[in-house]
């Protein structure tokens, strides 16, 4: 990047970097991404190229103003006659015309009649076998015999036959048959009275014959909006018109039969002749949805898409007038025409143009990372991250944007931003905020509405997820507040335009989808933390709950150490926000900072009861048992899969500070001090390197020491305080860390407001007794020294 710093553009130059040791250089080697220095090219290119290819193509020229706004640019002139196109809207009303004025085609169904009178015959063939068995039941009974087995087999098969009708018609046959039988067997000659089924099946007959003759569709009336059908004859081949009043469907043929019915036969008869009827009855003229379509495109294909035209030299708009229906038709018009009279090289030279555009936009965002954001740039899998989110936004808005009818609002485009101020800050977010809405915009016509839009509600909703404090961000407060962004920059667009409020109700639902988006942040949060292995706030959030099995398994096991580290948490988390450092990540990180000391609790003092576990040991072998419950704890973290960062405040929360009580104990022990070795009695660290870390090994000690400390004041836990500071930053404990010497101070006096808050019960205040006795106090009384407390001696 030589050339970079040859234009004025490399970085500030910054101090030097502080040492890192080989170990810790190869734990920040997270894939083989980071080492390669030809990835970044490749990404940088790639993503170009994305942004290139899939950027909708089309010769046609966007309109860059809106119904309602004024036309800024001088005057302009047609330079050639071209034709005005009609609206999309006048073309659907023009297609709906021509399938309302088509007359809809039926074929004949030759084969309806034979299909109608083969059902009658069966019908009454099905009558036989039931009347003969009722027959035999009625005799039976005549003749005061046994009728139950004759009853019984009458019953089987008037349900075998499955003829349809209800109980009173069959009663109408059924009665008539049996007294036909009943006058026989009294004398009376047969065939002297006609069975009533025979009169019904002739009068059948007629009327199905008459309605087959008019015509039965088989669509209802109320859906023919003509006067007349096509009838088709693919027999006779033959085409004629039906006047829709003459012909009948299925419900009005069912209705003509009754009446005609009713007039011809009794009221019982004409009952069952309506049953077996409705029975019977089927269309036998049949809708051809196909060559009705087809006769409907004909009509279509015949709409011309143009009306009228503007000559050459007409002028269309006139500087300052303000965009009618009509002059933005011939806006749209004249692009068309252009973009068809346009050569080959004309379309390229704006393919191009295109391209340095979003080359352009390229070039800022790259720049921004390359000189603000190092620890980004430097890691290509963090450098492909940042641009693989911006890809699939952009991919997104590209390819719905070449849909009919799509709204650019319903993209959600806040995705991006959102999900990069998460992982990493909102600085990021903000400036993915402005090259998505400058390269978004640019596609949709370069509308300075939808890119002012949308880098005011992304913006919002970067600044509403900056600090994550529940999930539910995600779900209500960020998806309402961009809604509402967007809904008020659009309002107040629409009242500076003449009659475009309609556009601005259509917007408005298409800003749902883009809202309910949001929605989609948490899951793919936890794919990318999965997939590239950062720890995001999401994740820091979950762990921040004490029900978590390991804490659960520390309360119960180790409860002095539980509620160690709960203090530890509020004193980390205090302090970091007091200087800006990340409290969520600090408050997870003293949550767990010890869980490596449930391997054996009872040698901790916090656990202890009376009983010291290391009365036991020789100093050597207690201080290596204190020294492994950071191995422990790397181990246990490991095997429960915690973040790294979190791993780094348990392996870092002592550094390489000495436990000095056990070092004291085994100098005392031999009488030559040299014989004892340091290294036996300090921890392996390594130290903090990360600002949060620090502030941990702060809290850590002096948490430890105030509950060691005999009835704290005030005086004596801001001397601890301080001098508990000062001496991590004399033994180097720090000197990896950005802390800076007023950070430590801001950082102090937040201890110390937690930890007054923490004993508020017991501490005396300065000046509380010369007050208490109203007598003034002494300098240099006893009560002003702080109590001596050797932090080292607790073996925490």
């Amino acid at each position: 990047m030589s050339i970079l710093e040859k234009l004025g553009l490399g970085r500030k130059k910054k101090g030097p970097i502080p040492f890192k040791s080989a170990k810790r250089k190869k734990e920040e080697q997270v894939t083989f991404l980071s080492e390669k220095k030809y990835i970044k090219p490749i990404i940088s290119l790639l993503f170009l190229a994305l942004v290139i290819v899939i950027y909708p193509r089309t010769s046609v020229q966007d309109i860059k103003v809106e119904i309602g706004e004024p036309w800024r640019d001088e005057d302009l002139t047609a330079q050639f006659t071209f034709s005005l196109v009609k609206e999309e809207k006048e073309i659907q009303e023009e297609v709906e015309e021509v399938e309302a004025s088509t007359v809809p085609i039926f074929h004949v169904d030759d084969k309806a009649n034979i299909r109608i009178q083969t059902k009658l015959d069966s019908l009454f063939r099905k009558f036989d076998p039931v009347l003969d068995k009722y027959a035999k039941w009625q005799k039976s009974i005549a003749n005061e015999e046994e009728a139950t087995e004759d009853s019984l087999a009458f019953v089987r098969q008037k349900e075998k036959s499955r003829v349809g009708l209800d109980d009173n018609g069959w009663e109408v046959l059924l009665k008539d048959y049996a007294a036909i039988l009943l006058n026989e067997a009294e004398g009376q000659e047969p065939g002297s009275s006609r069975f009533v089924g025979i009169d019904i099946r002739l009068k059948l007959e007629q009327v199905i014959s008459d309605v087959l003759r008019s015509g039965v569709i088989n669509r209802s009336k109320e859906d023919l909006n003509l006067s007349e059908i096509t009838v088709r004859s693919l027999q006779n081949r033959t085409e004629r018109s039906y006047s829709v009043p003459n012909v009948r469907d299925v419900s009005q043929s069912r209705e003509y039969a009754r009446v005609i019915l009713s007039n011809s036969l009794g009221e019982d008869a004409a009952t069952t002749a309506s049953q077996l009827f409705n029975l019977i009855i089927e269309p036998n003229l049949n809708f051809n949805e196909g060559e009705t379509q087809a006769r409907i495109d004909e009509g279509v294909d015949e709409i011309s898409p143009t009306k009228g035209a503007v000559a050459a030299g007409q002028v269309i708009v006139r500087k300052g007038d303000l965009i009618t229906p009509e002059i933005y038709t011939m806006l749209e018009s004249l692009a068309i025409a252009r973009a068809d009279r346009a050569s080959n090289l004309d379309r390229w030279q704006r393919y191009v143009g295109q391209g340095l555009i979003m080359l352009t936009i390229f070039i800022v965002f790259f720049m921004y990372i390359y000189l603000y954001r190092r620890r980004i740039y430097e890691n290509n899998a963090m450098f492909l991250l940042v641009f693989l989110v911006i890809s699939l936004v952009y991919a997104a808005s590209a390819l719905l944007g070449a849909m009919e009818g799509f709204s650019p609002y319903m993209v959600p485009v806040a995705l991006a931003p959102v999900i990069l101020t998460i992982i990493f800050d909102s600085r990021v977010g903000l400036m993915t905020t402005i090259t998505i809405a400058l390269m978004t915009g640019f596609m949709h016509g370069s509308s300075y509405q939808y890119v002012l839009a949308t880098i005011v509600a992304c913006s919002l909703a970067v600044f509403s997820v900056r600090d994550i404090k529940k999930s539910s961000q995600f779900y209500l407060t960020t998806p309402g507040l961009l809604y509402v962004s967007y809904a008020f920059v659009l309002f107040a667009f629409t009242m500076t335009k003449l009659g475009g409020w309609g556009t601005f109700t259509n917007n408005m639902g298409s800003l749902v989808p883009n809202a309910m988006g949001i929605w989609l942040t948490a899951p793919l949060i936890w794919l990318i933390e999965r997939v590239f292995r950062v720890t995001t706030d999401v994740s820091l959030l979950e762990l921040s709950d004490t029900n978590h099995p390991i804490l659960k398994d520390l309360m119960n096991r180790a409860p002095g150490t539980f509620h160690h580290s709960l203090q530890v948490a509020n004193l980390s988390e205090a302090a970091a926000a007091s200087i800006g450092a990340n409290s969520l990540m600090c408050r997870v990180g003293g949550l767990y900072h010890d869980i490596g000391k449930l391997d054996k609790p009872e040698y901790y003092v916090e656990n202890q009861s009376g009983r010291n576990e290391h009365d036991k040991l020789k100093p050597r072998m207690s201080a290596l048992v204190i020294k492994n419950h950071v191995s422990k704890g790397v181990k246990m973290a490991r095997e429960i899969n915690l973040p790294d960062v979190i791993i780094d405040f348990i392996r870092s929360h002592h550094g390489t500070s000495m436990i000095s009580f056990f070092y004291e104990k085994a100098s005392h022990q031999l009488e030559n001090k040299q014989e004892v070795q340091e290294e036996d009695f300090r921890y392996d660290g390594p130290i903090p390197h990360t600002k949060e870390t620090g502030i941990m090994l702060l809290a850590d000690s002096i948490e430890a020491a105030s509950r060691a400390m005999k009835d704290p004041s005030y005086t004596k836990l801001e001397n601890l305080v301080s001098r508990m500071v000062d001496e991590r930053i004399a033994e180097g404990q720090l000197s990896n860390t950005s802390l800076t010497f007023q950070n430590l101070t801001v950082i102090k006096e937040s201890f110390l407001k937690i930890l007054v808050g923490m004993y508020h019960g017991r501490i005396e205040y300065p000046d509380q007794e010369k007050l208490d006795n109203g007598q003034p106090e002494e300098k240099g009384s006893k009560k002003d020294q702080p109590e001596q407390v050797n932090t080292s001696t607790q073996v925490n």
